[in-house]
């Protein structure tokens, strides 16, 4: 078959193919399962296969690459615009052969194994916090009123968990020892998985050198890896920005553009860590004399507190691009210099 680009759309168990040619003409429409696609693929020449990145769409990308065809990955949310009037699996195909449409970067094994471990470590803080809410409830309904933080509210549990009787009934202290067990084991893995990430941003040479950015640790350095990758997708520190979403949301009509809050685009958690970053190294990057500092001083004189953390993520996001897309390593030039 002269199939030019074969658009799949993947599912749980089976998945639809619709082929084109190089004049854009169905020449093939069929349903298959996943097995099937691979076994179809293998008997074709190579050709260009496009799929939206979702759920097991890496992993067929890298069977498929490794036939020798060319992969690419459509964010769903790029696709949807090129729809003329109902999607259909056509449009998959034909989205691909877009000049303007972006591609998503086909991950490795080891960065879903990284991103794995985020989303891990993500659900089991979740868990954590839920349970010490529920534990500060528990505790304010008899009477015992917790300070703000993790270690004064572990104090307090622990107290009235060796008093005895005498502070809780005996059904009271057993349901709260035994979330206090659950409490130390969330712990305990929580703890083990940010170890193996300070591990990662150790070895790893791309961790190592955007952890020397002022607000990235080894938990965004080794996130930021994992999805972003080389950065080659992002042809400037811009565009990984508007990915993320720490920008302003542009809405222009006669001429007249105006900016309102930010997109919160792109991956939730790598912009809620981004943010968090860059509100925890502001205080001290605002006292510094670089042109961060200086820059961050203005903007702190004429926006409120909360705009110049989103706007310092933005700006940190651009340096990630910049150091890995080129290799290299941050440098904080004094403005004297």
């Amino acid at each position: 078959m002269s199939i030019v680009i074969l658009g799949i759309d993947l599912g749980k168990n089976s998945c639809s193919i619709v082929g084109l040619d190089a004049d854009g003409s169905v020449i093939v429409r069929r349903r298959m399962r996943r097995d099937g696609v691979i076994a179809f693929a293998a008997k074709l020449p190579p050709c260009t296969m496009a799929m939206e990145a979702c759920c097991g769409a890496h992993h067929m990308g890298r069977m498929l690459a490794g036939l020798g065809h060319e992969v690419r990955l459509m964010s769903p949310e790029y696709v949807r615009p090129y729809v003329k009037a109902q999607k259909n699996d056509d449009r998959d195909a034909e989205a691909a052969t877009w000049p303007t449409m972006r591609f998503v970067e086909l991950k490795s094994e080891e960065q879903l194994d990284v991103q794995t471990m985020h989303r891990v470590r993500d659900r089991l803080v979740g868990e954590r916090t839920s349970l010490t809410n529920q534990i500060r409830s528990l505790l304010l309904e008899r009477g015992h009123v917790a300070a703000q933080g993790y270690a004064r509210l572990r104090l307090l549990l622990g107290e009235l968990l060796d008093s005895g009787a005498d502070a809780l009934s005996r059904r009271m202290a057993f349901q709260l020892g035994d979330m206090q067990t659950r409490w130390d084991e969330l712990d305990r893995r929580i703890t083990a998985i940010d170890a193996e990430f300070a591990t990662m941003a150790r070895t790893d040479d791309r961790a190592r050198r955007l952890t020397g950015i002022p607000g990235i640790g080894a938990l965004n350095a080794t996130a930021l890896v994992a999805t972003v990758g080389s950065a080659a997708t992002f042809s400037k520190g811009r565009d990984l920005a508007a990915w993320l979403g720490p920008v302003p949301r542009q809405v222009t009509t006669g001429g007249r553009p105006k900016l309102l809050g930010i997109t919160k685009r792109g991956s939730r958690y790598l912009r809620k860590m981004l943010i968090q970053g860059a509100r925890s190294a502001m205080p001290s990057l605002a006292k510094t004399d670089t042109a961060i500092g200086s820059w961050l001083r203005a903007l702190l004189i004429q926006a409120h507190p909360n705009v110049a953390v989103v706007a310092l993520a933005a700006k940190l996001t651009r340096i990630v691009w910049a150091l890995l897309r080129h290799g290299k390593t941050y440098q904080a030039a004094s403005i004297s210099a």
